[in-house]
């Protein structure tokens, strides 16, 4: 079972584990002091800041990280997808990391996208969309990605998280669900099986 709560500042060592592993740091491209760890990751664990830091957890076990932020809040970046495709108002964006190599290529990275996805409709009502640009080199995001349920909308250049990479990416999103239709109704306007 997925699960997961915010990420304390009592995780960060934990944390700092995951982003010096090479599967995680290839794409993340993180320091993984404890100064850098505390100074990107303190903010949103204190709630200084509106991003939220998911520690994933299955069947109770930690196992990975999502971010989860409303694109209006980081005007540049929301500027550089702009580039690409229109970005409504209420677009939210994810990251996402598998802290274990040996759970990798298991099926759990879209399973996390999936969960966290379908639960910001819940957990965010203003959210429109959720938009994820993915390196074009990194194909067992953009394919865990599309395993979510996410379609690609755009490709195109954006800088890239690890300086290694070229700029070429993907855009992937997935769009509030249209509200359920009730039941249909009969001729005199009553719903039927009630």
């Amino acid at each position: 079972m997925i699960s997961w709560r915010r990420l304390g500042e009592h995780d960060f060592p934990l944390l700092r584990s995951w982003l010096a592993r090479s599967h995680v740091a290839r794409w993340w491209h993180h320091e993984t002091s404890a100064e850098a760890v505390a100074r990107d990751f303190g903010p949103a664990a204190r709630g200084e800041e509106p991003s939220e830091d998911l520690l994933i957890h299955l069947d109770g076990r930690p196992v990975g990280l999502v971010q989860r932020s409303r694109l209006a809040d980081h005007p540049a970046y929301e500027a550089e997808l702009a580039t690409l495709v229109p970005v409504p108002d209420g677009a939210m964006t994810i990251d996402y990391l598998i802290g274990e190599p040996g759970l990798t290529g298991r099926g759990l990275g879209p399973r996390m996208i999936r969960a966290v996805v379908e639960a910001t409709w819940r957990d965010h009502p203003d959210a429109s969309c959720v938009l994820v640009p993915v390196v074009a080199a990194n194909r067992a995001s953009w394919r865990a990605l599309e395993k979510a349920g996410l379609r690609r909308v755009a490709e195109g250049e954006l800088e890239p998280d690890n300086p290694v990479d070229d700029r070429a990416h993907h855009l992937y999103r997935a769009d509030r669900p249209e509200p359920a239709a009730g039941p249909p109704l009969g001729r005199t306007g009553e719903s039927r099986g009630c």
